[in-house]
């Protein structure tokens, strides 16, 4: 038994010893920067006939060029909190992944009371974590069939007419319960924006919520001029709108510095806003740079 102790208290180190945190002079040194991208979430990051696309790919892939360094994306898929995704990718790493950890993490949100945020023993959740370089502005978005919903300018519009949204998101909570629960009787679950929106394309439902980056994207890939993009706004709701950035770990600032400079370039020479409208998404700066 003690043997075994010893045996599993050997294996931990060596997996502890693995999760090592790489400065910016190994980062440098290896050539390649290792981002992790969330797995399976078009049009921020997926896979197509196997390679990788994406806008948080292709700008994940600029700002490794700009540092003069390969990409190697780490696929992350999401864990029930953005804590844990921290966590396993950021400061502490994956047992399934040896230990590994990625340089750089993004689509992660821009928030000062998140990034400050203290457990129930007054502790900092994040106190590992550095939360930086906004990148884009994100909302909420509403898209319609016109052949079956003349307008939406308010969500009052949505009574009588189904409304696709995925299972367990925002839109979800907030369209079966907004108002007394008005539109919760509308309100149909689907495992993906993507389903919900080929709900709409079948009838089945005659709008879908989701965020506006897939929507639009959703919309821009089926070229129909018959569905639309509501302009209401979402009464009840909380925070609508927010910023999306990157994280390193606390101990990589100068990594940080180094991709701020190359972001703070494409967000002003307009190369970013370019690479969005490749994928058919509107742009949106974050508040510093408007």
């Amino acid at each position: 038994m003690r043997l075994l102790i010893l045996l599993f208290g050997l294996l931990l180190g060596l997996g502890i010893a693995q999760a090592q945190v790489r400065d910016f002079d190994r980062i440098t040194e290896s050539g390649i920067l290792r981002v992790a991208l969330y797995q399976n979430f078009p049009p921020y990051s997926y896979e197509q006939d196997g390679q990788p696309r994406g806008v948080d790919y292709e700008l994940a892939k600029a700002l490794a060029e700009g540092l003069g360094l390969k990409l190697d994306v780490m696929w992350a898929p999401p864990g029930e909190k953005l804590d844990d995704d921290l966590r396993d990718y950021i400061w502490r790493g994956r047992v399934t992944a040896q230990g590994q950890l990625a340089d750089v993490m993004l689509r992660v949100p821009y928030d000062r009371d998140y990034a400050q945020m203290r457990n129930e023993l007054g502790e900092l959740v994040n106190e590992l974590v550095v939360m930086f370089g906004p990148y884009q502005r994100e909302r909420w978005q509403l898209a319609f069939d016109r052949r079956r919903l003349t307008e939406v300018p308010s969500i009052v519009a949505l009574r009588q007419h189904p409304v696709g949204v995925e299972v367990e998101s925002v839109p979800s909570f907030y369209l079966s319960s907004v108002q007394g629960g008005m539109l919760s009787q509308e309100t149909r679950h689907y495992p993906t924006p993507k389903l919900a929106f080929a709900a709409m394309q079948g009838g089945e439902v005659d709008a879908v919520m989701a965020l506006r980056g897939e929507v639009d994207w959703l919309v821009h890939e089926a070229d129909d001029p018959q569905l639309a993009l509501a302009e209401n706004a979402y009464p009840d709701m909380g925070r609508q709108i927010w910023e999306i950035g990157m994280a390193v770990h606390e101990t990589n600032r100068q990594l940080a510095y180094a991709l701020e400079e190359q972001l703070e370039n494409m967000i002003l020479d307009g190369s970013l806003e370019r690479l969005y409208a490749r994928y058919g998404l509107r742009y949106e700066k974050p508040e510093q740079y408007q």
